[in-house]
């Protein structure tokens, strides 16, 4: 009997009694923000959906800046259902920016990807206000929204067309991202445009010349994204010269590892940790 997951499962189900949300966004049911700067619904586009929230400790002055994206096969998903991030990552000293993005089928790529890198043109902006500093970026996602980290940074062309300078970035996490498979035989290839391949849309094939630091965290028992997906980001960033880390989480799937990154749920294992000491080597 493993009692963690027993004892995660219980108290999702119990956030789920109150909120209408996914699992994993029931775990704002149990998140306390007091304490924090919240500041809601920041536009960063035009769309209804380029919208973000900024959660910034109470002092921060010059602070690193993590923008994360939401997953959800791209075509689902809110910045609403992920108030614990947005807790966890503040807690720990970020000025943390939780964005949405455009949705697919209607929105398919690159669409996602640009909102990725106006959101992040709107932090260098404006991020000094809530007491972020715009030279020192993180960005990070789960599922989905992994694969849109990894791709904004990785591919020179959308931080370039958002007057996003590189050097800004100082590091990606992706957290059980799919960066490396064949979606036209899966259902999400409704995200992706019609009669195109990978090599036209995979991170992995997209790696610049000068990559940033790179964290790829992969839950051992993962059903829903194959964990081959880092394994092949991860050489490909190998053959650029990049400072690539893939860590992998055991007994944890694709859900309970983003749960684990909420300070509610890191008994289920050290995913927190593992990626605040990965930026930590990398401030």
């Amino acid at each position: 009997m493993n009692r963690p997951l027993i004892a995660a499962g219980l108290l999702l189900g119990a956030a789920v009694t109150f909120t209408a949300c996914s699992p994993v966004g029931a775990l704002n049911a149990v998140t306390n923000t007091a304490g924090l700067r919240v500041t809601r619904d920041l536009k960063y586009g035009p769309d209804v959906r380029n919208v973000l929230d900024v959660y910034a400790p109470d002092n921060a002055r010059s602070a690193p800046v993590m923008l994360f994206i939401h997953g959800g096969s791209w075509t689902s998903g809110s910045k609403d259902e992920y108030k614990f991030i947005g807790d966890s990552f503040a807690r720990a000293g970020y000025v943390t920016a939780v964005m949405s993005y455009r949705l697919a089928p209607q929105n398919r790529y690159p669409t996602y990807i640009q909102d990725a890198a106006q959101a992040l043109a709107f932090l260098r902006k404006n991020v000094r206000a809530y007491g972020g500093d715009p030279d020192r970026l993180f960005v990070s996602g789960h599922s989905a929204g992994a694969f849109n980290a990894v791709e904004v940074v990785m591919n020179e062309r959308w931080l370039r067309e958002a007057n996003v300078p590189r050097s800004a970035i100082r590091a990606v996490v992706g957290i059980a991202g799919p960066y490396a498979y064949d979606y036209r035989s899966f259902p999400s290839r409704n995200a992706f445009p019609e009669g195109s391949s990978p090599e036209q849309t995979m991170p992995d094939r997209h790696v610049r010349k000068d990559p940033p630091p790179t964290l790829l965290v992969v839950a051992a028992n993962d059903r829903t994204v194959a964990p081959e997906n880092a394994t092949r980001m991860e050489e490909a960033l190998r053959a650029a010269g990049a400072d690539v880390t893939r860590t992998v989480i055991p007994k944890l799937d694709h859900y309970t590892i983003i749960g684990s990154v909420g300070r509610t749920l890191t008994f289920l294992g050290p995913t927190r940790q593992v990626i605040l000491d990965f930026l930590k080597r990398h401030p």
